[in-house]
């Protein structure tokens, strides 16, 4: 019961910030039909109890199986056995991520269904699997990490320069996606256990790092698929409709949601029932209490999706337009302030604090990795409202110096903060930056004539990019302070 408190106690950090914004817009900037509020609340308490108890299963469920996941791959002396495990344990927590579930849908919508989102779930998901193995392979053999993101990045730029706009857009928003509220716990739990039972003086540092490999594996999967599949990727004209009737789209929502979150959840049940058969031997009572949190896990993805669908994605998408029709500097100060708030909010980014303060020995205070994270996320967000404002700022405007400063700084910062920091690149772009974020983002590009659907992905990207580079930045400071 604790846990659960805990867990509804997270959720209502991260949520009540984004809900107390727009009240205040209500009442003071935008006029708002009081169905739209009414259906905005209700989503918001579905989304504040349904991720509650979606984190309280992955407590309960998700990660003892992901140990378990962890010690096999760690024991296991077949190097193509590994990579095999890695790949599926990859692409079974992936396909079944809210964050990028949500994403896929938008992705469809803003290209007309030219890019369907179970298409896209399903290739992002196989691009996870590939970097989880190379990933896994990179701490077993203590080869460099940043000679590994540099190699990583290298490929991504060249698989660049054969994309337009819009994809580079879409392929960094779904690195940002599927570092999310399953995947990401999951991922940290393996990485951990194969650090530990590896050992060495190294243990904790390559505890880290694996977060930032699977991120990149979303990036080359659009690449390809876009490339593979010589799409050409227009953007569809949309047009957001609202409706004043709040319950019936919740009650009819209920059951296709439910067989979608199931369906999503169903590969790493498999996954874990087979290798439970072959290698766990989970004794009765932990194995029922293994399956409750996965149960509790689907029950919690359908409340999710529901209120992020039917009322909170909705006002994303109506602020964002009414914000714009007040011109450019107004979207930019919105934004400005939900990216400062919202990224306060996310209980991983309180986790992240207390790692980066215990690795330094207290040297970095938690409220200066903070205070930098907030005002970077800030700016984040804010750049791109200036993006979707002004026609010709193209997104690798930012994304390359971005990246390339990363990489630069990962030679000079502590190999320990070099993999904090791209794990921490996932951290902030968490629900709230999939859903209203970005849905206020699709909402501003709408009603602005010089841009269109597509113009709204690459919020994602900025987000999840701030923290490779705050964290690498205090990771040089440490040094710089080590060393005086």
């Amino acid at each position: 019961m604790k846990i659960l408190k805990e867990s509804f106690k997270e959720t209502l950090m991260s949520v009540s910030p984004v809900v107390i914004i727009v009240i205040l817009l209500s009442l003071f900037v935008v006029d708002i039909t009081s169905s739209m509020m009414w259906s905005f609340i209700l989503g918001a308490l579905l989304i504040i109890v349904g991720l509650g108890i979606f984190l309280y299963g992955i407590e309960t469920g998700m990660e003892p199986a992901g140990k378990k996941f962890g010690n096999t791959v760690a024991e296991t002396a077949s190097r193509w056995l590994i990579a095999f495990i890695s790949f599926i344990l990859g692409f079974s927590v992936t396909v079944a991520e809210p964050d990028l579930l949500i994403l896929g849908q938008e992705i469809e919508t803003a290209t007309g269904g030219l890019l369907i989102a179970p298409i896209v779930v399903v290739a992002v998901s196989i691009g996870v699997g590939i970097m989880i193995a190379f990933g896994v392979f990179r701490l077993m053999h203590n080869f460099s990490i940043s000679k590994f993101f540099l190699i990583i990045y290298i490929a991504i730029f060249i698989l660049a320069f054969f994309a337009d706009e819009g994809t580079i857009a879409m392929a960094f928003d779904a690195s940002g996606a599927t570092t999310g509220a399953l995947t990401t716990p999951f991922v940290l739990v393996l990485s951990a256990s194969i650090a530990a039972r590896k050992g060495g003086d190294e243990a904790n540092e390559n505890s880290f790092g694996l977060v930032g490999a699977m991120s990149t594996g979303p990036i080359i999967a659009v690449f390809l698929l876009v490339l593979f599949t010589q799409s050409d990727i227009q953007a569809a004209d949309v047009q957001y409709e609202y409706t004043d009737d709040v319950i019936s789209p919740i009650i009819s929502a209920i059951g296709p949601t439910f067989l979608e979150s199931f369906i999503a959840l169903l590969p790493i049940i498999i996954l874990f029932l087979i290798m439970n058969w072959l290698t766990f031997k989970t004794e009765k009572s932990e194995l029922m209490k293994i399956f409750k949190g996965f149960g509790y896990t689907v029950i919690g993805l359908t409340m999710f999706l529901i209120g992020v669908n039917e009322g909170f994605m909705d006002m994303g998408h109506f602020l964002g337009s009414e914000i714009a029709t007040y011109g450019m500097w107004w979207l930019i100060i919105i934004g400005l302030i939900l990216g400062l708030v919202v990224v306060l909010a996310e209980p991983a980014v309180q986790v992240l604090g207390d790692q980066v303060s215990e690795v330094s020995n207290g040297q970095i205070k938690k409220p200066i990795l903070m205070s930098a994270l907030s005002l970077g996320v800030g700016i984040a967000v804010g750049l791109s409202m200036l993006r979707i404002s002004l026609g010709g700022f193209e997104v690798w405007h930012v994304l390359l110096p971005g990246f390339v400063l990363a990489i630069v700084l990962s030679f000079f910062s502590p190999p320990i903060f070099t993999g904090i920091a791209f794990d921490a690149g996932g951290v902030a772009s968490g629900p709230m930056a999939v859903t209203f974020i970005l849905a206020f983002a699709q909402g501003a590009a709408n009603y602005i004539s010089t841009a269109d659907a597509l113009d709204a992905f690459g919020v994602i990207a900025f987000i999840a990019l701030t923290p490779i580079i705050t964290v690498q930045i205090l990771g040089v400071s440490y040094n710089i302070r080590s060393k005086s």
